[in-house]
Parts: C-alpha cells; structure tokens; sequence
C-alpha cells in the first residue's frame, strides 16, 4: 500500500478529479465573475472593457447600501438572537433524554426540511392584514388587528423574523451535536465539585463549545448576505426597496435589468465582504492564550475551570 501511494501516476488520478472539479466548478465562475465585472455586458451580444465604472455605480448606489444595511441587521439578529437561543435549546436537549430529547429535535429542525417556497406562502397569510394569524391574535387580545406587516416602515422586520425563525433548526442542531461530543466525565467531575447548571454551562460547555460557535456565527453571517429565496417570494426587496438583500439584488439587476457586468461586480464586492468576515471572526475566537481546547482534551482539571 506504501508502495501504491508513492507513485506519483497514483497520487495524480486521486486528485486530479477533484482539482477539475474545482477549477471548473468554481475558481472558473470566480474568475468569470471578476472579469465580467469590469465589463457593460448585459448577458446577450457584445460587451466592452469599462475598467472601474460599476464599482464606482455601485459605491454610490443607494439601494446597495440599504441591501448591505439589511444583511447587516439579519447577522446581528442571527447572531444576538437566533444562535444563543439555539445554543440554549440545545442544552436544554441534551439534558433531556428520552423519547422527548428525540421528539423536540425533530420538531425545532421540521422548518429546515419543509420548502421555502411553502414557508414563504405560509409567512404571507400569517401576515396578511385582512385574514392573517397575527391579526388575528392582536384582535383577540382587544387590538386593532388590521395591521400591514409589508409595508415600508415594518416589512424589513417582518422579513427578518421569518429568516431568523426558518434558520434555527441548523443552528440548533449544529450545537446540539457539538454538546453531544463533549465528554460526560467532565461533566461529572464538575457535578462531584459541588457545580451547578449554571457553572457548568459557563465553565465547561460553552469552553468547549468555541470551535463550534465559530463555525456556526462565521456560516450565520455569510448565510445571512447571501439570503435570496426567501426574500424573493416574501417581498422581491419591497416596498420601495426596503427589504433589499444583497443576493436578492444580484439576482434582480443581473437577469431582470440586463445588467449582467454590474451584477458580477455586486458579486465581487460579496466575496470579499465573506473572506473579510471570515478572517475576522477568525481573529476574533482565535486562541490568544495558546491554550486550544477540543472535544475535552487538554481542559485541564475541572476544579481549576470551575
């Protein structure tokens, strides 16, 4: 096998599926993309080279600023709302067991499985100022209940609870598996030490939990520029703009305003803005102490912790 594996002609027809599949599938469409950026094509016919201009558009394009502002809101809510609720249901969880551990996991993750487009059509009725559930309850409660959710000065926040309700399941189920591989006896030996709930998720879980809090805040943020489908059946970015997201409004000037050269460069600036977030929130939950903690190992004792 050692002698299989040091062929070079071997190593080659391992990777080299791979490295096509990678160069064709995406460091291609990059390049394209960057290309086409500098370009006025519209998607059909002749284009010409226009260097910097619809990156100078852009940066003065008021609708990509407001798109910019609302990706912007929806990772706060992701990451203020959405993910410490989910970190905490998913505790809760683990403590659980039973029938109702596996019942409620389920349940929390059914919206992750059910269309998009479904939810969409099931949000707007629930909103629906004439005959929704929500005026409903508002009437009930001896309310007006004849509220617009869509309109211009609530639609954006309308439009944010609905992606931060759709995303939760992942969240949570994200953090669920990461308790799951945290070893039992730390949890023990804390329990011995006289710790309570409370300690030990401060001390212990959350400790150990790091690189899955990571993962999951960097994929919350890039989730949350990229957002499109949703957006698009709820609203398409009205009225008036005020729901716009960045994919969304990709989407609209590159295959419905023919502006297939400043779409790309939207999708340029939509790159860096990822890499950017991600080297940062590297930096930030980067171990500045040279002590890394994972699965358990290497936590040292848990009286010392606690």
């Amino acid at each position: 096998m050692k002698k299989l594996y040091s062929n070079k002609l071997v190593i080659l027809s391992l990777v080299l599926p791979g490295l096509i599949v990678f160069v064709f599938a995406i460091l291609a469409p990059i390049c394209l993309s960057v290309y086409y950026g500098f370009t006025d094509y519209s998607g059909m016919g002749s284009f010409n080279f226009i260097g910097f201009e619809n990156y100078k558009t852009l940066f003065h394009d008021a609708v990509f600023g407001t798109a910019l502002r609302n990706s912007l809101l929806l990772a706060i809510g992701f990451i203020c709302i959405q993910h410490p609720l989910a970190l905490i249901v998913a505790a809760v969880l683990d403590k659980l067991g039973g029938r109702g551990e596996g019942f409620f996991r389920c349940v929390y993750f059914i919206p992750n499985v059910i269309s998009v487009a479904v939810i969409a059509y099931l949000w707007k009725f629930i909103y629906n100022p004439d005959f929704g559930l929500l005026n409903n309850i508002i009437k009930a409660f001896g309310g007006e209940g004849n509220i617009n959710w869509f309109s211009y000065d609530t639609a954006i926040w309308a439009v944010l609870i609905v992606l931060i309700w759709h995303g939760f399941g992942w969240g949570m189920l994200i953090y669920y598996t990461g308790i799951k591989n945290i070893d039992p006896v730390l949890y023990e030996a804390a329990a011995i030490d006289g710790a309570n709930q409370r300690q030990i998720f401060l001390r212990i879980t959350l400790p150990l939990m790091k690189p899955v809090i990571q993962v999951n805040v960097t994929m919350a943020v890039i989730s949350a520029l990229k957002q499109m489908e949703t957006v698009y059946l709820l609203t398409n970015g009205g009225p008036g703009n005020s729901t716009q997201f960045t994919a969304n409004y990709l989407y609209q000037q590159a295959f419905k305003a023919f502006k297939y050269g400043y779409g790309n460069a939207i999708g340029v600036i939509f790159i860096i803005i990822c890499l950017a977030a991600t080297v940062f929130l590297n930096w930030i939950f980067a171990d500045r102490d040279g002590e890394k903690v994972s699965g358990g190992r290497k936590f040292g004792k848990v009286k010392e912790v606690l």
